[in-house]
């Protein structure tokens, strides 16, 4: 034999030949276990026990459909009422409108009863001036403001606040200014004369200038005029009538609560009180360019 060393014999195993889909061994892992095994095992337990439950897709159908039924439900109920009550309502207001055409035909008599009652008012107070020797005339002249009177009546004084100022553009309420100031106005004066006229009046003045049928009181700058003449304040009124009565039916009226409001509101001074005889003068010029009397015979 030659010298030369030999070679131990190798006693390892051949190598397997490597699989072909090694390099994708991690998308192989993921086709192959698609699920957790907690889920999979989570999943065998629910359906074991029977409470998989239903999907969701179907449980919301179900739920939709419940909801559409209560909502139609209630619809129906709704219109069934309505339907039930419809009656009700047309009846009532059926009931009310013969009650508002039974008001106004009630209205409407007391209208006439009020025009017959003036018209025998009238016609009395005519054949009381011919059974007393009076003359027709003199009482024209004393309804129309042309003659002085007296009597017994009630006297109004109104003034300005105390801390009252001019107004700011001349005319005195209908600026912010004016409310604050508490100056008596043209309106305020014709609120208190209508309403002693309305209390039963009959005959007014204001600071001895006589009101007839034809005066107007109106406001120029800071002045107040009762016929195109100014006057200042304090604003005395004379009203004849029946004093004590004629003072309370003032008080109680509209224009009364309005002249005590503005007492309230705005500091403006009043002062009514019951006279035992006043006395008014005439009218400085009643001229009548229209109004004709009527002749015994009716034509003019």
């Amino acid at each position: 034999m030659c010298g030369m060393p030999q070679q131990p014999p190798v006693r390892s195993t051949p190598a397997r030949p490597a699989r072909p889909d090694a390099s994708m061994s991690l998308i192989t892992n993921v086709m192959d276990h698609s699920l957790d095994d907690g889920y999979a095992e989570a999943a065998a337990r629910k359906r074991s026990e029977g409470t998989a439950g239903l999907p969701r897709t179907l449980r919301a159908k179900l739920g939709l459909a419940a909801g559409l039924v209560l909502a139609a439900c209630v619809v129906t109920v709704g219109a069934a009422q309505a339907r039930v009550a419809a009656p009700v309502v047309a009846k009532e207001r059926e009931e009310l409108i013969d009650r508002i055409d039974e008001e106004t035909a009630a209205a409407d008599r007391l209208e006439e009863s009020v025009d017959e009652l003036r018209e025998e008012v009238g016609a009395r107070q005519r054949e009381a001036l011919r059974d007393s020797g009076g003359d027709p005339s003199t009482l024209m002249g004393i309804l129309s403001g042309a003659t002085p009177v007296h009597g017994p009546g009630v006297r109004l004084v109104v003034n300005d606040a105390e801390d009252s100022t001019g107004g700011g553009d001349g005319d005195p309420r209908s600026t912010s200014g004016f409310s604050d100031t508490g100056r008596v106005r043209d309106r305020d004066l014709q609120r208190v004369v209508n309403g002693l006229w309305e209390s039963g009046a009959e005959a007014v003045s204001i600071n001895g200038q006589r009101l007839t049928a034809l005066s107007a009181i109106r406001a120029a700058g800071d002045a107040i005029l009762v016929d195109n003449k100014p006057l200042v304040p304090p604003y005395t009124v004379l009203a004849v009538g029946d004093g004590e009565e004629l003072g309370d039916r003032f008080q109680n009226s509209a224009d009364g609560l309005y002249l005590h409001a503005l007492q309230e509101n705005y500091g403006i001074r009043t002062a009514l009180s019951a006279e035992d005889d006043v006395r008014l003068p005439a009218a400085t010029s009643v001229i009548v360019r229209t109004a004709q009397p009527i002749t015994e015979k009716g034509t003019s």
